[in-house]
């Protein structure tokens, strides 16, 4: 299932050309040299995947404690089934309900620190600048983040997100480079694509969970230890 998470993150990105593309514009970036605008391009990517793989911990180790406690499958289904929740949701019903409000403060004080930031232009800066920006409540972030869990290992789980991450590069640098030539009518149309592959990603995990025999999409063994049954006379 690793392999769903770069797709899922370069469908994603597309989503993020309205939510984050905005931060991605107003990176202090050295414009007139090109060679030092990559650099600190990829230090704000570099600090956006730290937050990721951080997150994909500590929902990875989420994962494996229900992993150890045997209902596995269980979770695989009920992840599907929240990840295509939140495509159903309407999104502004969504953020009224959102996981931020518990730690509604912590957020307050991530997107001071990410506004403070934008008025320096050292590497620090921009690095901090990704990392706050990964930390930014975002459904989509919340959606890969049930798959994490559902990688039922913290390591897996970091992976999991490293590569979520990286799936949403291309597009996110490409929105700093191309900020123009993206219309509304275009951005319009991207969206309409987000929901179709969000609830293909769920209906993967739901049949992964139900453990159908199908070879890699739904094998019917799903425990990653083979235990042999001794026969015993």
């Amino acid at each position: 299932m690793l392999y769903t998470a770069f797709l899922f993150g370069l469908i994603s990105s597309l989503h993020c050309i309205g939510m984050c593309g905005p931060i991605a514009m107003m990176l202090p970036l050295d414009r007139s040299n090109p060679v030092k605008k990559v650099f600190q391009l990829l230090l704000y990517h570099i600090g956006r995947l730290t937050a990721y793989g951080t997150l994909g911990f500590l929902f990875g180790f989420l994962g494996k404690g229900l992993y150890l406690a045997g209902i596995q499958q269980q979770i695989s289904i009920v992840v599907g089934i929240l990840i295509i929740t939140i495509v159903v949701i309407p999104e502004k019903i969504f953020f009224n309900y959102n996981f931020s409000k518990p730690i509604y403060s912590i957020i307050s004080k991530v997107k001071s620190g990410l506004g403070s930031q934008f008025k320096k232009k050292s590497p620090n800066a921009i690095f901090t600048i990704g990392l706050l920006n990964g930390f930014l409540p975002c459904g989509l972030v919340y959606a890969a983040l049930f798959g994490a869990i559902a990688m039922q290992n913290q390591y897996y789980g970091i992976v999991y997100m490293l590569l979520y991450g990286l799936g949403t590069i291309p597009m996110m640098s490409a929105v700093v480079y191309m900020a123009n030539m993206l219309s509304n009518p275009i951005r319009n149309k991207i969206q309409k694509v987000i929901p179709i592959f969000t609830v293909c990603i769920g209906i993967l995990f739901i049949l992964r969970g139900l453990g159908l025999g199908i070879p890699y999409v739904s094998p019917s063994m799903m425990s990653l230890f083979v235990q042999a049954n001794p026969n015993c006379h």
